[in-house]
């Protein structure tokens, strides 16, 4: 073990290539974690938040893990992540997919929920997320930031994606 705290861990392994050769790799442990697409109206539910490892704001749909690097269930997270960070619950949440974030580098995945008959009420952040704020975007718009670079998380954009190969099988 190199490091290790309360939301991640990291290890060093030795290991062998297809060569014969030794060499070391570096994984990134972290549990996956549950990203929610909440959508009415033609467009989405977005949250915004200081990013410290890039050192900026950025928009990105609803999204995080169970504290402590716990394990559960993905619909009971992504509920509860809907709840904390936008205070809407949905009356529907349907399992779109599943994808690996950096697979080179860690073991993370993501549940990508959509999210509708969405009911307002307060949300309920972590510390951590205090300066968060939410705001919904019509599609178009939606599109538009991703064109412009205003929203640039891969998680969000792959959610996206599978949103739209969704769409396309759901007729």
């Amino acid at each position: 073990m190199v490091y290790e705290d309360h939301w991640i861990r990291l290890r060093q392994d030795q290991i062998e290539r297809r060569d014969g050769s030794r060499g070391t790799y570096a994984v990134v442990e972290k549990p996956d974690f549950a990203l929610i697409i909440p959508a009415e109206n033609g467009g989405f539910h977005l949250v915004e938040e200081y990013r410290y490892p890039i050192q900026r704001r950025t928009w990105s749909f609803p999204q995080g893990n169970f504290p402590g690097r716990a394990d559960g269930d993905p619909a009971e997270l992504a509920r509860l992540e809907l709840s904390q960070e936008t205070g809407f619950r949905a009356r529907e949440l349907t399992r779109i997919g599943f994808f690996h974030c950096s697979h080179g580098t860690s073991n993370q995945g993501c549940h990508v929920f959509l999210a509708t008959g969405l009911e307002p009420g307060a949300p309920d952040r972590e510390p951590e997320e205090q300066d968060m704020r939410q705001q919904w975007v019509p599609r178009a718009r939606f599109d538009d930031m991703v064109r412009a670079g205003g929203i640039t998380d891969d998680s969000s954009l792959a959610a996206y994606t599978l949103l739209v190969l969704y769409e396309k099988r759901s007729g």
